[in-house]
């Protein structure tokens, strides 16, 4: 059956600002959604408040609201749109869902005739409210652990008394397992009941019987109307029941399920989609297996929408889920639909990886001051990077050397721990890093019966890890000349790092780079294809590896790399890595947006990423995309193998521009700003200097790269001092100081951290005002795109204040200060595309804080204010396309844009809430207020000293 042909509006509801449990994986899906129902030319209507996504960009819906995700602005959207036929929740995550479920008690769909598609109402409430969901499960015959519903603190205390512990108390209707908790004793048992209870929206706990140490496994499937079901991927947890699926490290396929078990769980799973209600769209189903041989299988839970796994799943096999969902949910069937990868085979296929997934979570604990690093059944890493290799060694190495933690993957860099208490007690209580812990140990000698007793961790991943510290004793009794071919290879295969090699030998990277190239061991790269090579792949997605070569009959030796290089002029772009706090979406948003404006010049464009979340890592954004980590040996490999005009470094954040100095002392252009300016607006001592010589005002300042300098500097300058590093991003490492005794305290723990940094010392303005401005800049023209007062004091972060454009308060004087001095600093900076300047204003002086020549958080959320494509602008700037005076400029504003941090302290008990200048929030919204007499600005007004911590 083709799409209903009655369906000719849908609105999507959007996943609203980024926290823990709910990020970017649904600005993806929400993006693959409006693509797909656009494909149909079916007018799509959004809901969303998240200014930093590609979602919100009026490129990708036809009628974009940035409203609070609200049953208010459901009624506004609808009365302004009463052609509106159906909605579609799935793809804005439990936000999107919950707010779907309130519109329906409310009875809104029906008072204005809207279909509910992709799912129904009792599917969602069936699995939501675990006392129904486990009555169906037990009619179905689907086994479950022994589990009893409690909606009051009394019933949870019969509950316990009857199972035992240890037990697992979830809460109802909430998201990245808010609420739930394992307790092992019994003391502990009120205070969690109690938190479970407060947290659920409906005051209701599902208490089970704990299944500590079972496996866990999740399946992606999708089902159209004809009751077609795929599963599109297996994906197996490393880490143990226990710890939520989103602080997993997870591999794809499954690595230690038996046949007979899938086929088992395969078919329980699709029972259990079929028994939930009568839809089409997408599920996400989890299992526990037993770790003996009878390997008996309990449903955990079933998610009836797209998931964070389903984009995992959709990188993973090449198989765009919500973008089928999609089509499925508008009456489309499987086997109508193309497979986007092979173009000339349907829909209606379970895709085969002949390669190796794993995704690590990205964790941010030094942002939450005093919180439990231990990882549980609550959610608490802010993304995630997936590495694809050959082997699940590879792609772990791929996937620990894609965090951006200092590390160079596995072992073999010298930053492993060596104290036998502290690893026992990381494995014990399962942390953050415990992924490399697990080699230490090996390291140390502890047997693997040990670990696997403790972690209860497969025996399979666990001799992996072995073999490769085995692999890395062998190699550690050679020197570079001596090491042999065979070796070398195998050590590149399975995944180690030219770093970590050299650190083996006791040699230079550069020398190992250099004996691998005489060896002739070079990076191939191969094709996602969802299919195994069975057909013909029409979709550039690519990873990389190493091979052995192949013989032909007639002697010649050669490895099949199946990336082949056109005769176009091409243009990298570098994405910015995993998620975290102080580098989020927005550069996404701003990574393909420079993809699309590069597209436009004429170049064949190149993403190179690592993030499974993402818009960037689609397999439709960029001519090419290289799924391989923002990692310098990677990035290399792939130029010399592209040989680009050039490299954009300044869309992706800290991430890519901190491969500005590699790829200039390697001869490669960077596009735009040069690094001698990127470096320069950096080293916040040169900068200063640039200051001085320009007439610009800055606050006192100094330098010190020790402790005793910094107590010397602090004679000159008064406090409060305000202490910042060189090149970090979201204000990592600044701290507001009022004494000698907190200057020495802080400044030992920064060089600790970050040995042979240059401290900044300023004077603190007490009582300032903060205000910023963002720019295109051509090295002749400068055109101010906006210009934004915080709402806060200075000396609380840019990113964890309330941002308010354009400027309430400033009087004509400043802002012609502002104008000037961003276009002083523009110019002498030679900036060549975005530039982002901070400034704290004083009696009625403005003073510079600093100036970042990138893009900027900021970037997204001016463009939607104003409505205008400002990254495509400045990308063709930066290309050389264009001159800032091409444009015809027209910004479009009436009243006021508050771009509102949002915070997820809500998973951190005890944690420190105040604010400073290092930057805490996990995403933004937007707010749209006709005039400052507004009740929500008022509010904010009158708060907006209350958290500044010093």
């Amino acid at each position: 059956m083709p799409k209903n042909s009655k369906l000719k509006s849908i609105l999507i509801i959007g996943s609203g600002p980024i926290v823990i449990g709910q990020a970017c994986e649904f600005d993806y899906s929400g993006t693959q959604a409006l693509r797909s129902l656009r494909e149909d030319g079916i007018e799509t209507v959004l809901i969303n408040s998240n200014p930093a996504t590609i979602m919100t960009d009026p490129s990708m819906a036809d009628h974009v609201y940035l409203l609070p995700l609200t049953t208010k602005s459901l009624v506004k959207i609808l009365k302004e749109h009463p052609q509106i036929d159906a909605v579609l929740p799935t793809m804005g995550g439990q936000t999107a869902l919950n707010l779907c479920i309130e519109a329906d008690e409310k009875g809104i769909w029906e008072d204005f005739g809207v279909e509910i598609i992709g799912v129904d109402i009792d599917a969602i409430n069936i699995t939501e409210d675990r006392e129904k969901f486990r009555e169906l499960m037990l009619k179905i015959g689907v086994p479950m652990a022994p589990q009893a519903t409690a909606t009051s603190y009394l019933k949870g205390k019969e509950i316990a008394q009857e199972f035992g512990f240890p037990l697992v108390i979830r809460a109802s209707f909430t998201l990245g397992g808010a609420g739930a908790s394992i307790v092992y004793k019994e003391e502990d048992f009120d205070e969690l009941l109690t938190r479970g209870l407060e947290i659920s929206p409906i005051h209701e706990v599902m208490i089970d019987k704990a299944l500590m140490g079972w496996k866990e496994y999740e399946l992606e499937l999708l089902r159209d109307a004809n009751d077609n079901v795929v599963i599109i991927c297996t994906i197996e947890n490393m880490d143990p029941m226990g710890i939520h699926t989103g602080d997993s490290i997870t591999v794809a396929p499954a690595m230690t399920l038996s046949d007979k078990t899938f086929q088992r769980m395969r078919d329980m799973a699709i029972n259990m989609m079929r028994s939930i209600g009568d839809f089409a769209g997408g599920c996400n189903v989890q299992f526990a297996v037993s770790p003996d041989e009878n390997e008996d299988i309990i449903a955990i839970e079933i998610n009836p929408r797209v998931s964070r796994s389903s984009a995992l799943a959709s990188k993973a096999s090449g198989y765009p889920i919500a973008k089928i969902a999609a089509k499925l949910a508008i009456g489309y069937h499987l086997d109508e639909l193309q497979n986007q990868i092979t173009k000339s085979t349907s829909a209606l296929f379970e895709p085969t990886l002949d390669y190796v997934i794993v995704k690590i979570p990205r964790w941010n604990f030094d942002k939450f001051e005093g919180s439990d690093r231990t990882l549980g059944l609550q959610m608490k890493s802010v993304g995630e990077v997936m590495g694809i290799g050959r082997s699940f060694q590879e792609a772990l190495h791929k996937a620990t050397q894609s965090l951006e933690i200092k590390r160079n993957g596995l072992g073999a860099d010298g930053k492993g721990y060596t104290n036998y208490d502290q690893i026992i007690d990381k494995l014990t209580h399962a942390s953050w890093d415990r992924v490399f812990v697990i080699y230490d140990a090996i390291q140390m000698g502890i047997p693997l019966s040990r670990i696997h007793e403790i972690t209860k961790i497969d025996m399979w991943f666990l001799k992996q890890y072995e073999e490769l510290y085995k692999l890395e004793q062998e190699i550690s009794t050679f020197k570079i000349d001596t090491l042999q071919k065979d070796l070398l290879l195998e050590a590149k295969q399975k995944g180690y790092g030219d770093r970590q090699i050299a650190h083996m030998l006791g040699c230079l990277e550069s020398e190992v780079y250099t004996k691998r190239e005489e060896l002739g061991i070079n990076r191939v790269y191969k094709l996602v294809d969802t299919c195994a090579a069975e057909f013909k792949a029409k979709t550039p997605y690519y990873y990389s590896t190493f091979e052995n070569d192949v013989e032909l009959a007639n002697g010649e030796r050669y490895a099949d790399n199946e990336s082949v290089v056109s005769d176009k002029k091409k243009i990298i772009v570098l994405g910015s890595g995993p998620n975290r706090i102080g580098q989020g979406i927005e550069f996404d948003y701003c990574c393909v947006h420079g993809v699309l404006a590069a597209a436009e010049c004429g170049y064949e464009t190149i993403m190179i990423n690592c993030n499974p979340e993402t818009v960037s890592t689609d397999f439709d954004t960029a001519d090419k995309l290289y799924f391989e980590p923002v990692f310098w040996e990677h990035i290399y490999d792939i130029i010399k193998h592209e040989k680009p005009e050039g490299v954009i470094v300044q869309l992706g954040g800290q991430t890519a521009l901190k491969l500005a100095e590699k790829l200039d002392r390697y001869g490669i252009k960077i596009i735009g700003t040069t690094y001698e300016s990127l470096d320069l607006a950096e080293d916040r001592g040169s900068f200063s200097k640039l200051l001085k010589e320009n007439n610009i005002p800055y606050p006192e300042f100094d330098i010190a790269e020790t402790a005793e300098q910094a107590l010397a500097v602090s004679d000159t300058l008064d406090f409060p001092i305000l202490v910042r590093p060189s090149y970090v991003l979201g204000g990592q490492g600044m701290k507001i100081v009022i004494n000698k005794k907190e200057l020495e305290e802080h400044v030992v723990d920064l060089l600790r951290s970050i040995p042979g940094n240059k401290l900044l010392l300023d004077h603190y303005l007490d009582g300032a005002i903060e205000a910023e401005a963002d720019a295109i800049c051509d090295g002749e023209n400068v055109y101010i795109i906006g210009i934004m007062e915080h709402i806060e004091p200075c000396g609380i972060h840019s990113g964890d204040s309330n941002a308010t454009l354009p400027p309430f308060n400033l009087g004509n004087l400043v802002m012609q200060q502002i104008k000037d001095h961003t276009k002083k600093i523009a110019l002498a900076l030679n900036t060549v595309g975005l530039i982002n300047i901070q400034f704290a204003i004083k009696d009625d002086v403005v003073y510079i804080i600093e100036a970042n020549p990138r893009a900027s958080r900021t970037v997204p959320f001016i463009a939607k204010a104003y409505g205008e494509p400002y990254v495509n602008y400045a990308t063709k700037v930066m290309l050389g396309d264009k001159k800032v005076t091409d444009f015809d400029f027209k910004p479009m504003l009436k009243g006021y844009a508050i771009k509102q941090p949002v915070f997820s302290f809500d998973k951190f008990h005890n944690v420190n809430k105040k604010l400073g200048p290092e930057m805490k929030s996990t995403g933004e919204s937007i707010l749209f207020i006709d005039d400052l007499k507004d009740d929500e600005f008022y509010n904010l007004y009158a708060r907006r000293k209350m958290y500044l911590s010093k």
